[in-house]
């Protein structure tokens, strides 16, 4: 069992009705969707692009999949992210657009906002105790050859290299995309997500996540607003 704790919108949100259509699966619900309607592409050409993020639930990685530490439970990680959700006030960022990271697509903030980088990093500070070391073929993953020096400190630190002043937050739309269908993409994603971009997104939530194996689809296991009274809280059975 691996965990992750992430940015994801309230399960009732419009954004994340929206993000899930696209994508082809609720991670609230487990429920999957074939190819949204209107879609101006072959069947097969939205289910590669969709694939990667299809598999990881709509979100914004904070504290990336981790196994639990030798003498830690779900228990006690579940009491800790209470705790700090309820410690937590909401805030929102200005303005959301969608953004192209390399080959794929994302809503991203429009510029880098102090208060979204301090909410993240004191999320992977908070949950550090609970994160077993990463194995030898983990590190490999990462392909630390090609990060840069500050990346693979942070990956041995934190387990994640993009934290700290290297992270930036994205919720993944697509997986990588060929250059020349880039525009394409491009024009779709906007007009579908055209009611978000250019306008404020909440930080009011957190969702913790679990994915029962290796390769396996991760599901929202727990999902708690910022700040409120734990009586006002929703909590996924």
């Amino acid at each position: 069992m691996r965990y992750a704790i992430y940015y994801a919108p309230a399960p009732d949100d419009p954004l994340t009705t929206d993000a899930s259509r696209w994508l082809g699966r609720d991670a609230f619900s487990g429920e999957t969707f074939g190819p949204p309607a209107s879609l101006p592409m072959p069947a097969e050409q939205w289910h590669g692009l969709v694939a990667d993020p299809q598999r990881y639930g709509f979100h914004a990685t904070l504290k990336a999949p981790f196994e639990l530490r030798e003498g830690q439970t779900e228990a006690d990680l579940i009491e800790a992210f209470d705790c700090f959700a309820a410690s937590m006030t909401a805030f929102e960022i200005p303005r959301l657009v969608l953004g192209q990271l390399g080959p794929f697509f994302a809503l991203v903030p429009h510029s880098v906002y102090p208060s979204l980088q301090e909410f993240a990093a004191s999320v992977v500070e908070e949950f550090e105790p609970f994160r077993a070391p990463l194995s030898e073929a983990d590190v490999a993953r990462r392909r630390p050859e090609r990060l840069s020096e500050a990346q693979r400190s942070y990956l041995l630190q934190w387990g994640y290299p993009y934290v700290m002043e290297e992270f930036r937050f994205h919720m993944t739309l697509t997986g990588p995309i060929e250059t020349t269908l880039a525009p394409q993409v491009r024009d779709e994603l906007q007009m579908r997500f055209s009611r978000y971009t250019d306008a404020a997104l909440p930080i009011d939530g957190l969702a913790l996540f679990t994915e029962s194996a290796r390769g396996a689809p991760f599901t929202i296991h727990r999902w708690q607003p910022l700040g409120l009274p734990e009586q006002s809280r929703k909590i996924l059975p």
